[in-house]
């Protein structure tokens, strides 16, 4: 089974079809939007997987456990943790005059919930590794180029996906002894209601070159990437950062 955040719409998803057409079993978390996270469900079970879906904020510290719990109560596993749920500023505000709330917000959401779900589901993990329950168990974190690409107007939004490359390395290093291989998938421009109040921008800017591939990118470009990683093509490899973003991270003269 698979526990992906964030998943009612979007990039989860895209994810949780791309793992439900490939006979995987989904907790799709919610935190507002329950209608369009019983669409998932209903897309989830058409393409042949079960699913359930469970409301929670992965800011808050009991809507974490509950939303682990409520997972392990239904299906007694979690053989994969995506952590997608994310947000942008709700206003974007030059670095120079950003505010305390949007900061705590925005870390609340994107860094502080994925590396507490991590290290819960982690602790899980293992316990179910030495108890024969699951093998080979699997953590994604959903990043973005603006782990390192600077855009001052959204600046609590680059340092919260920056800090999470580091957890995906911190969790790689610490659960490469117990088998659990720890991953981050690296979006680029991507169509999702985020970035649709930009949509006229990067239109012109793909158009103009600024990837090679030269078109918007889809959920479902994510979630193949996951898939491949569900599917245990990469048992060599941890830590590793799969860029999905039409090769924007190549660096052109």
């Amino acid at each position: 089974m698979a526990l992906i955040t964030g998943a009612g719409r979007g990039i989860g998803r895209g994810i949780a079809l791309a793992l439900a057409e490939r006979g995987w079993d989904i907790t799709i978390n919610y935190r507002r939007n329950a209608k369009a996270a019983v669409e998932a469900v209903r897309l989830v079970q058409k393409a042949g997987g079960h699913a359930i879906a469970v409301q929670a904020n992965i800011a808050n510290t009991d809507d974490r456990g509950r939303l682990v719990d409520e997972a392990m109560r239904v299906f007694g596993r979690i053989d994969m943790l995506v952590n997608n749920a994310g947000m942008a500023p709700r206003e974007r505000v030059d670095i120079l005059h950003v505010g305390e709330d949007s900061y705590d917000e925005v870390m609340a959401v994107n860094l502080k919930g994925p590396l507490f779900l991590t290290q819960r589901v982690a602790r899980i993990m293992i316990d179910l590794l030495q108890k024969g329950v699951i093998e080979h168990p699997k953590i994604v974190n959903i990043g973005s180029i603006s782990a390192y690409t600077s855009s001052p107007s959204r600046g609590e939004y680059c340092i919260s996906k920056a800090g999470l490359a580091m957890v995906t390395k911190l969790f790689a290093d610490r659960l490469a002894e117990f088998g659990i291989h720890v991953y981050e998938v690296r979006p680029g421009i991507i169509e999702t209601d985020m970035t649709n109040v930009v949509k006229d921008k990067y239109d012109h800017l793909i158009a103009e070159g600024l990837t090679p591939i030269r078109r918007w990118g889809h959920p479902d470009d994510i979630g193949l990437a996951v898939a491949a990683i569900a599917e245990g093509y990469f048992p060599f490899s941890t830590g590793e950062v799969i860029n999905v973003d039409g090769g924007f991270h190549l660096r052109r003269l």
